[in-house]
């Protein structure tokens, strides 16, 4: 049995095969040869991201990088989680500076990532990184670090102590988030494992919460390793899929009171790659068919749907698409739009839902592109005295997503009425609505095997999660069924007057 030292070794190894750089943390302290930073209160690697913003912005002076720099570590917010967020959002958005030209002053954004080209970004993991926190020195076992910062940290136990079990390692990153928080304002994600099992959570997970992932290149490369933190760091931190990540997969759900954050997990992950890549080739070669999603009730369809709409807005192919989300109940759409309109930061704009059928005629009648649209199937209604749904955009780059996609809710056939008249369903008046929009559907039960008008609207699966897949990541729980008889006592008196 391996020891945690060797547990760290090896995950080193793994990395340095996804091409990450290797530093350790004695060897760049600030009392070493080569330090790269000045206290060992600072988490950041300054002249590293220096370096990389630099790189990453050519054209702007040393004067908005210093700037850029100085925001970045003072965090204004009074909790850690708000300003896990607002790093977040700089992340994705860049840093607003101020620079002068000639006798005037402008605005410019400073870039911490580039997203587009994984190559011109500095992807580093440090081990035994001292940090002096409230309670003196801490050195978590692993971070990462892209272009300086650190965005994730991995916590490991000794696989061989029976009493040092993962949830050990996830509680040691309890501790550290108290005593050395500036740590955590960076953190993407949190990676716990005893060598054997491995996690992956968010930064307000609970330990319930902290997710197995078991895919390395996508939905099907399930390999049944020795160890599973091999198959997470591989597949997790691979360095284009960690960017992907970054930038569409976390979102911050924020009540009022409270605000949680939450990632996706590794087949919501490679389910909303597939359905981008879907929806780009039906959209432009024409089928219009985006395919559906199949991931059992409790696997996060809501979740998967708001990282789809947030990665398809940025997809240059759809030039700036329409979405428009349709559900069947106004409870579903009310409950659809509540989670969408949390994720502006990753929609990277508002949601909008329709009140009434004059808005929704409205809206898509006169919107040139853009926009993300909720609505129910109902408001696809005819009024009076017409025959057949108006054309309401014949644009190519609107894209319907529809959340429960089946011909009992959708219904796509044409059936008689009182006067012989054929009549058709909300499906048909969508399509006359919007007859060149691709469609791709989101579902939490499978499409029976004779519904062909389901997937004659939206295609066949682009990625199945089903219930067993749910039980054993511990999504839910499994549902057991005991037969027995039940109990009956009859009334004699009763049965004779019968």
């Amino acid at each position: 049995m391996i020891n945690e030292d060797q547990v760290e070794q090896i995950a080193i190894e793994w990395f340095k095969e996804l091409e990450y750089e290797y530093l350790l943390g004695y060897d760049i302290a600030p009392d070493s040869e080569n330090p790269l930073r000045q206290k060992f209160q600072e988490v950041i690697l300054t002249s590293r991201l220096q370096t990389a913003l630099q790189k990453l912005n050519p054209t702007l002076p040393d004067s908005a990088i210093d700037e850029a720099i100085h925001i970045l570590k003072k965090p204004q917010n009074a909790t850690l989680i708000q300003n896990n967020r607002s790093f977040h959002q700089m992340l994705l958005q860049g840093i607003t500076v101020e620079i002068t030209v000639g006798e005037d002053k402008k605005g410019e954004v400073v870039k911490l990532i580039d997203f587009e080209d994984v190559s011109e970004n500095d992807f580093l993991v440090v081990n035994q990184y001292t940090i002096k926190g409230t309670k003196g020195n801490r050195r978590p076992d692993l971070v990462v670090f892209i272009n300086g910062l650190p965005v994730s940290v991995i916590e490991l136990k000794n696989p061989a102590d029976e009493n040092a079990d993962i949830f050990k390692a996830y509680n040691q990153l309890q501790t550290y988030k108290d005593e050395i928080e500036d740590l955590f304002v960076y953190n993407e994600a949190l990676v716990i494992s005893d060598g054997i099992h491995a996690r992956v959570g968010s930064l307000t997970a609970t330990d319930e919460r902290f997710m197995y992932w078991r895919t390395i290149k996508n939905e099907n490369d399930k390999p049944i390793l020795e160890y599973e933190l091999d198959t997470l760091i591989k597949g997790f931190f691979n360095k284009e899929f960690f960017l992907d990540y970054i930038q569409n997969f976390i979102l911050f759900e924020d009540d009022g009171k409270k605000i949680i954050k939450k990632i996706a997990g590794y087949h919501q992950f490679h389910a909303v790659r597939n359905a981008v890549e879907k929806v780009i080739e039906a959209s432009t070669s024409g089928s219009k068919k985006g395919g559906v999603v199949w991931h059992t009730q409790g696997s996060g369809k809501s979740i998967s749907m708001a990282c789809f709409a947030g990665k398809l807005v940025k997809q240059p192919q759809m030039k700036n698409p329409t979405l428009v989300i349709v559900t069947d109940r106004n409870d579903l759409d009310g409950q659809l739009y509540a989670t969408f309109s949390t994720a502006k930061m990753l929609l990277g704009q508002d949601p909008v839902q329709m009140d009434d059928v004059t808005q929704l005629r409205e809206t898509l009648s006169n919107k040139p592109s853009g926009g993300i649209i909720f609505t129910t199937i109902q408001k696809f209604g005819l009024q009076k005295e017409e025959v057949k749904f108006p054309t309401l955009s014949d644009r190519t780059n609107i894209v319907v997503i529809a959340d429960e996609a089946h011909r009992s809710q959708y219904g796509f056939d044409a059936m008689l009425d009182k006067d012989g008249k054929f009549k058709y369903g909300y499906a048909q008046h969508l399509r006359d609505a919007l007859p060149n929009a691709t469609f791709i559907g989101f579902t939490g039960t499978p499409i029976e095997s004779e519904d062909k008008d389901t997937r004659a609207v939206f295609g066949d699966y682009i990625s199945i999660y089903d219930i067993e897949d749910a039980v054993r990541d511990g999504a839910t729980v499994p549902i057991y069924y005991e037969s027995r008889l039940a109990k009956l006592d009859l009334n004699a008196d009763v049965l004779k007057e019968i």
